[in-house]
């Protein structure tokens, strides 16, 4: 005696689902990637409409070899340990309130090394510029 099945058993494979879950996953992705805001360092950009006088410079520079110069107004340039520069900045901030800093470094520089000057003149509410030195 043969039994008969009275089912057939279906072999498509139906993508309806996997194209629901492919779906649901893209919106997600779009909708989260918009929520996250990278932590950045707030940079104020100069926006002059007309042309001012130049405050007094102070200079802090850092070379290929991870030594620090610092100067300021028209003095030349001297080395320092890092721990001598705040008190030289505050010293120059002493005898000149409107200076800013303009921050020099050499393009092998470690970019923790730019932060942490950066953080000393964010601490010391110093007005900071970064500059880079023309090429020869």
């Amino acid at each position: 005696m043969a039994l008969k099945r009275r089912t057939k058993v279906n072999e498509a494979f139906s993508m309806a689902s996997m194209t629901d879950v492919i779906f649901l996953l893209l919106i997600f992705f779009m909708v989260t990637s918009t929520v996250v805001v990278p932590n950045a360092i707030k940079v104020t950009l100069p926006q002059a409409k007309q042309q001012t006088a130049a405050k007094p410079l102070t200079r802090v520079t850092i070379d290929a070899n991870l030594n620090y110069f610092v100067a300021f107004g028209s003095q030349r340039e001297t080395q320092v340990t890092f721990d001598e520069i705040t008190p030289f900045l505050q010293d120059s901030y002493a005898k000149e309130p409107e200076m800013f800093v303009a921050l020099y470094a050499d393009e092998t520089v470690p970019y923790k090394e730019i932060v942490k000057i950066l953080n000393i003149a964010n601490e010391n509410k110093f007005k900071m510029v970064l500059a880079t030195r023309p090429q020869k």
